[in-house]
This record gives structure tokens, C-alpha cells and sequence, in this order.
């Protein structure tokens, strides 16, 4: 059985607590990267074009001998046209409508109503969200992408859900020697290419994930501080645990969050019967 420090709101150490089962999981890198990649797509915004983009033109295509203002014997290639200046019987043509014409419509557009949806199996998925979670605990995992001061998993007292400034969770941080990874975290950089078009001018780092029992004000105290992410311990999910598909995110839980997830054996095959009793 896995044990981690606990940590008092003064980053003093307590006592050493026993890990539940959840983090002696094999880490399976492959269910992590299909479970991140069925979060990211099933969260993925429609899109598509409008159903009259390129249509809304009066061009018509006629053929017929004795049409009016038809193109037949013209000598030219048959896609739709529309009228744009005459002279008598004649008539000046411009093609539209067509694909490949000016204004006209795309040949294959995006169909906004094309489901990018994925799906996967509930044991899968909670096996990929063990398997994460087991990765939070293991050193090699996390050192490579976030700043270590102390041995994980951190665990902080409940009064730590009482949080309700910002300052007392940045303090705290720097408490538990958290400044070069608060440093880390702490820029922001213009993204290359079309993304900063599209609702996503800046990248940014992924900083510690703060883990509570239930819905509190720590939420909104976190929210504030880059590069951090705050989560209710049953809303947990592969990609907030391991960003990119990558396991090892360095993660602050409480010590209410600990015991609801030994207590309640959340993502493991059991959880559904121990909601049942409760019911």
C-alpha cells in the first residue's frame, strides 16, 4: 500500500497516511491516450457552413433552344450562370452557384451537424482514470514536466477547503516551496499559426491540479493563479490528469478528497454497488 505526507495549511508536516487502492494501478499509457483523446473530441465544438453559403445567387443553367436568356449555342461550358448586363437579345453571363465559381458554393463543406463524438467503455475509462491517478503518485512521471520540492503525493488538511483568497492558496504554495514551479507556469506566449484566429491567442503551461471533496469557495479562490487547476474529486476525468495524453500532473489533494476516494471507491468496479447501498 502506497503512503504520502500530510501537510498542514502552514506547510508543516503532520502524519503519513495510507494511499487508497486507486493508486496502486499499473500505469497503462495507451487507455490513457485513448480516454484523453475521447474527452477532447466529445467536448469539441461543431461547426460547418451555412446551408445557403453560396447559394443565394439567381444564376440558373438552361440549355434549352428556345429559352429566354439561355445559353444555348453560345459556345460555352454548361454550369450555372447569371445575367450581368444584356443588349437586346444578347446577354452577358457570369458563372455562380457552381463549386469553383466566384461566390459559389464549396464542393464538400463541413456539415455542422457531424458528430465528432467518441466513445469508450465505462470500465475502460475508469481503469484509464486509475492508472492516472497512480501516475500523480510516482516521481519519475511527474518530474519530467513540473518542479519538485517535496516527495508526492501532496496532500494538504481539509481546512484547506476553506480557502476563500487567492493569496492564502499562492502563500501556501510558496509554503510548501512551490516558487520555481509557480514560476514555470507564470508566462504566457502567442501562439504560431491560424489558432490565434480561433479563440486561442495564448499558450499556456499546465500547473499543479488542486483535488477537493466537494463543490467549496477553494474553486474560486484557484481559479485566479496560472497555469492552475481546480477539480471536485468525482469529476476527475484522463485529460485533466494527464494533459496532452501525458500521465505524471503534479496534483494537491485534501485530505477530504483522499478519503472520499478510498471511502466511495470512485472509479474502480465497485463504485456503482456502493452507491446503490447508499440509495
Amino acid at each position: 500500500m502506497t503512503t504520502a505526507k500530510l501537510y498542514s495549511i502552514d506547510g508543516a508536516e503532520l502524519k503519513s497516511l495510507n494511499l487508497p487502492e486507486q493508486f496502486d494501478e499499473e500505469v497503462n499509457q495507451d487507455l490513457i491516450k485513448r480516454a484523453v483523446q475521447v474527452v477532447r473530441q466529445s467536448s469539441r465544438q461543431k461547426y460547418g457552413a451555412a446551408e445557403l453559403a453560396g447559394k443565394r445567387s439567381s444564376a440558373k443553367l438552361s440549355r434549352r433552344r428556345r429559352d429566354y436568356k439561355g445559353g444555348y449555342g453560345k459556345g460555352i461550358s454548361r454550369v450555372p450562370r447569371k445575367v450581368m448586363w444584356k443588349r437586346g437579345s444578347q446577354f452577358g453571363f457570369e458563372g455562380a452557384f457552381a463549386p469553383g465559381m466566384k461566390g459559389g458554393r464549396q464542393a464538400h463543406p463541413a456539415k455542422p451537424e457531424k458528430d465528432f463524438s467518441l466513445k469508450i467503455n465505462k470500465k475502460e475509462r475508469r481503469k484509464a482514470i486509475r492508472s492516472a491517478i497512480a501516475a500523480t503518485a510516482i516521481q519519475n512521471f511527474v518530474s519530467t514536466r513540473h518542479k519538485l520540492p517535496k516527495s508526492i503525493p501532496i496532500i494538504i488538511e481539509n481546512k484547506f477547503e476553506s480557502f476563500e483568497k487567492t493569496k492564502q492558496v499562492k502563500d501556501l504554495l510558496l509554503k510548501l516551496g512551490f516558487e520555481d514551479e509557480l514560476n514555470r507556469v507564470n508566462s504566457k506566449k502567442v501562439r504560431p499559426g491560424k489558432g490565434k484566429n480561433r479563440n486561442r491567442k495564448y499558450s499556456l503551461k499546465r500547473g499543479p491540479l488542486i483535488v477537493f471533496s466537494n463543490p467549496c469557495l477553494l474553486e474560486k479562490a484557484s481559479r485566479n493563479l496560472m497555469g492552475i487547476e481546480s477539480v471536485s474529486v468525482e469529476k476527475l476525468n484522463a485529460e485533466l490528469l494527464a494533459p496532452g495524453a501525458v500521465p505524471g500532473r503534479l496534483v494537491l489533494w485534501s485530505e477530504a478528497a483522499i478519503e472520499r476516494l478510498g471511502k466511495e471507491k470512485l472509479f474502480t468496479n465497485n463504485q456503482i454497488k456502493i452507491k446503490k447501498e447508499e440509495k
